[in-house]
């Protein structure tokens, strides 16, 4: 049987917070280090991917990397602070509408492969997951552990997959965000996005041809699994404007 691997994004694309687990990031840094952490605005950054922010930000402070060590400390205080909001305020950490039910229904399709392409860390991302009830073990999971750069998660996770399904006759990301469409015109590969507030543009200024807002649609989405494109070619000065 020809299988289509669909590799889905995790912050915006199956769960938001508006920013609130952004700021945790932020505060957690803050805490541990006592000194302002530069800004949540991700753009900023070399690369969005949890390792390569944290890593920039002591850099930029301390004039060195992070030790693997120093990272593990920084991502169990990160990881408190996300559970704790998660037990005093649940009704603001949501998935994005159907994202769960769209989820599930891959898994029990046969022609289906469903993978996990995060630029957060493992254990945060697992526990966002896990919060509102999409179940982790059987997805394929590459996250921005000792990873620099998207690309290098996306293609992690197809060869996580490979090794399981060998071929398939398909490829395709799920993402919201303009680095996103970035990720997956490098890699060639089909994209579809995803805006919960129906801000559409945001991706196809970047290059995207099949945007929706959410899940909600499934039959809309399953479609779009068959007919999405990669993002097509944007000026470089265009993109993050």
């Amino acid at each position: 049987m020809h299988k289509t691997l669909i590799i889905f994004d995790v912050d915006g694309t199956l769960v938001y917070s508006d920013k609130l687990d952004s700021q945790c990031f932020a505060d957690t840094y803050q805490t541990l280090y006592k000194r302002k952490f530069p800004s949540i605005d991700w753009r900023r950054y070399p690369h969005v991917t949890d390792h390569t922010i944290f890593n920039t930000v002591i850099h930029e402070h301390f004039g060195r990397r992070a030790e693997q060590e120093e990272i593990d400390h920084f991502q169990n205080h990160f990881v408190d602070l996300l559970r704790q909001n998660r037990i005093d305020r649940p009704e603001a950490f949501l998935q994005i509408p159907n994202a769960r039910e769209t989820i599930l229904k891959l898994l029990e399709d046969e022609q289906f492969v469903v993978g996990i392409g995060t630029g957060g860390w493992h254990r945060p991302a697992c526990l966002k997951l896990e919060h509102v009830g999409i179940p982790v073990e059987p997805l394929f999971i590459s996250a921005a552990d000792g990873k620099d750069t998207r690309e290098a998660i996306t293609e992690d996770v197809i060869q996580q997959a490979a090794a399981v399904h060998t071929i398939f006759h398909r490829i395709v990301y799920v993402g919201d965000a303009e680095w996103d469409v970035v990720t997956t015109r490098n890699l060639s590969m089909n994209f579809i996005g995803i805006r919960r507030d129906g801000d559409k543009e945001v991706l196809h200024r970047a290059g995207a041809t099949t945007v929706l807002q959410d899940f909600s649609n499934q039959a809309l989405f399953l479609r779009a699994i068959q007919t999405a494109t990669p993002p097509i070619n944007m000026p470089t000065a265009e993109l993050f404007s």
